[in-house]
C-alpha cells in the first residue's frame, strides 16, 4: 500500500458563512493523504497517482466559495476519488487560519476520511 501526501497547501479562498468571509476571504491550509495498492512494481507515472493532478483538483475546488468546511472536504474527497478508482482511502483536512470569532487566537479545521 502506498500513501501519497500533499502537505501545507496554502490558499486564499472565500469559504465561510459570514458575509465578510465571502468578501475578504481567509487563508486556508489543505492537507491530503490518499492510499492505493498497486498490482505491480511502479516504474512509470501511469502506475501511480499523479500528485500534480491531485494538486490541480484541490486548487480549482478551493476557488469555489463554500459556506461550510464540512461540505468542502467531502467535495474534495469525491473529486480526488473520481481521478482514479484505484484509490482505497482519502483523508482531507482544511484549516481556516483566521476564523471570524471575536477574541479567539488560533485556527479551526475540519478533517474527513473516507475508505473506498
Amino acid at each position: 500500500m502506498f500513501t501519497i501526501n500533499l502537505h501545507n497547501l496554502i490558499f486564499h479562498s472565500f469559504h465561510g458563512i459570514h458575509e465578510e468571509e465571502r468578501i475578504l476571504g481567509n487563508e486556508f491550509e489543505v492537507n491530503v493523504s490518499l492510499s492505493f495498492a498497486p498490482d505491480q512494481t511502479i516504474t512509470t507515472l501511469e502506475q501511480t497517482i499523479n500528485y500534480a493532478t491531485v494538486y490541480e483538483i484541490i486548487k480549482q475546488r478551493m476557488q469555489v466559495a463554500t459556506p461550510l468546511l464540512e461540505t468542502l472536504v467531502q467535495d474534495l474527497t469525491e473529486e480526488i476519488r473520481a481521478l482514479d478508482n484505484r484509490i482505497n482511502s482519502i483523508s482531507v483536512s482544511v484549516e481556516k487560519k483566521n476564523p471570524p470569532i471575536p477574541n479567539m487566537q488560533g485556527s479551526v479545521s475540519v478533517h474527513y476520511k473516507k475508505d473506498f
